[in-house]
């Protein structure tokens, strides 16, 4: 049985997926691509490719994550993007640290010493540094990259967190929930590449707002 579950979330990637799941090919991996049915040139972009499509019941980037590591049967799993901009050897030494410690969740940043970021701007930068620090005087996180989701984790116990945020909230929902139920997290150097094709998805100044409203909910919750 394969020990992990490669979770990709997929809108609209056609021009950069199949070359990123090219980089699997020689792992032994479980591959989720999650997508809407209507995204039919993405679809049509991997037909050949060895992965599992998981077709998304509601819309957002949350909601495809939600679904994927609710469908995974391994033992862990690893969010991974379909942009390119993640590094596939980073996954090695992620599942590395969680297979050999105690750790439920292993969280890549940009921002330790000896990491960088090719596809940061200044204003994802600004607020990923002030979401960043709410999250460690609020809710004690021990990241430094909290609106990164580039993570590897324990397939079960983040299945019992029941998360529920279907847009960008999930980025912070996730390591919250985690520390409120005393999850023992950490993090590891990370490099994001530049994305292959396409645009960013996330709105800096709505989602910003989004995810700063969960940020106050979860603190009351």
């Amino acid at each position: 049985m394969k020990k992990l579950t490669i979770v990709i979330p997929a809108k609209n990637e056609a021009e950069s997926l199949p070359t990123v799941l090219d980089q699997f090919v020689n792992k032994d991996f479980e591959i989720f691509v999650v997508l809407e049915k209507t995204d039919t040139e993405t679809i049509k972009s991997i037909e050949n490719k060895n992965c599992k499509i998981i077709f998304q019941t509601k819309k957002g980037f949350g909601n495809a994550l939600i679904e994927g590591i609710n469908q995974s049967e391994t033992d862990y799993f690893c969010i991974f993007n379909a942009d390119g901009s993640m590094e596939i050897n980073e996954i090695d030494i992620m599942l590395k640290k969680i297979s050999n410690n105690n750790y439920d969740l292993i969280f890549a940043s940009r921002y330790e010493k000896g990491a960088k970021s090719d596809d940061d701007t200044f204003i994802t930068l600004i607020g990923n540094k002030i979401f960043t620090l709410i999250g460690k005087i609020f809710f004690s996180l021990p990241i430094s990259d909290i609106l990164y989701t580039f993570v590897l984790g324990k397939t079960n116990k983040v299945k019992e967190l029941n998360l529920i945020q279907n847009d960008f909230r999930f980025c912070v929902e996730l390591p919250i929930k985690a520390k409120k139920n005393n999850y023992l997290l950490t993090t590891i150097v990370s490099h994001e590449k530049s994305r292959i094709a396409g645009k960013k998805k996330v709105n800096a100044f709505k989602d910003g707002f989004l995810i700063l409203k969960e940020m106050i909910r979860l603190f009351f919750y």
